[in-house]
Order: structure tokens, then C-alpha cells, then sequence
């Protein structure tokens, strides 16, 4: 019984721990007027509970900064379902770049601030 309660506590001290704050700010109405108004958009799909997320989220609070010129949206995956579907996003931890009404790249489960930013770069 002991054993038990320990190993529930540690899954419970556990997944608080991996949880992040982020908030979503897509909207399908937004994300249609930035493209027909030609901007370049970069999407990223998230949970509250993945690693890879959070290590995504360090990356993109540099690149909202240093890519002043870039629209980026944020949605929880399992939260948004009709934002997934509208995208044909299946995965959180997934980033995906729009330009002129199509999509250019995407790429799932990248952390590396190199490698995003190079995926932001082939929008612009």
C-alpha cells in the first residue's frame, strides 16, 4: 500500500512539474485576414503537459522578438480541435509556416533554436 501511495504521489508531483502556462491565441478568423493580408504566420500547436512543447515555448519567446515582422500563433492541440482540423494539424509540437494563403513548411517535435528559426526564415 505504501508503494502504491508513493508512486502516486510521485505521478502527481511529476506531471505538475512538466506543466507550462501558455496561452492560445489563434482564431481562424485571424489567421484568414493575416493571410490574405500577405503576412507571413507561424503556428505551433502545444499541451500543457509535453516537454517538447515547453522547451518550444523558451525558443519562441526569442523569436517573437527577433522576428518583429512574423504573425505567431499558439493553440493547444487537444483543447482546439476544430483549430487542428481547420489546419490539418494532428500532433502538438507541431510548427507550421503560412505565407500568400499557402502553407510553406512544417515541421514536427523540433527544439533546436537554429532549426526553428530556419523554418521561420523560409516564410519570409
Amino acid at each position: 500500500m505504501k508503494k502504491i501511495l508513493l508512486t502516486l504521489i510521485f505521478i502527481i508531483i511529476s506531471t505538475n512539474l512538466l506543466a507550462f502556462e501558455k496561452d492560445t491565441n489563434f482564431t481562424i478568423e485571424d489567421f484568414k485576414k493575416a493571410q490574405n493580408d500577405g503576412k507571413t504566420i507561424v503556428v505551433n500547436s502545444w499541451n500543457k503537459y509535453c516537454s517538447t512543447c515547453k522547451a518550444q515555448t523558451k525558443v519562441f519567446k526569442s523569436a517573437i522578438n527577433d522576428f518583429n515582422d512574423v504573425l505567431f500563433y499558439f493553440y493547444e492541440q487537444t483543447e482546439n480541435p476544430e483549430i487542428a482540423e481547420f489546419l490539418k494539424i494532428d500532433y502538438w509540437t507541431t510548427i507550421a509556416v503560412y505565407k500568400n494563403n499557402k502553407e510553406i513548411a512544417r515541421e514536427m517535435g523540433i527544439t533546436n533554436k537554429n532549426k526553428i528559426y530556419d523554418l521561420i526564415k523560409k516564410g519570409i
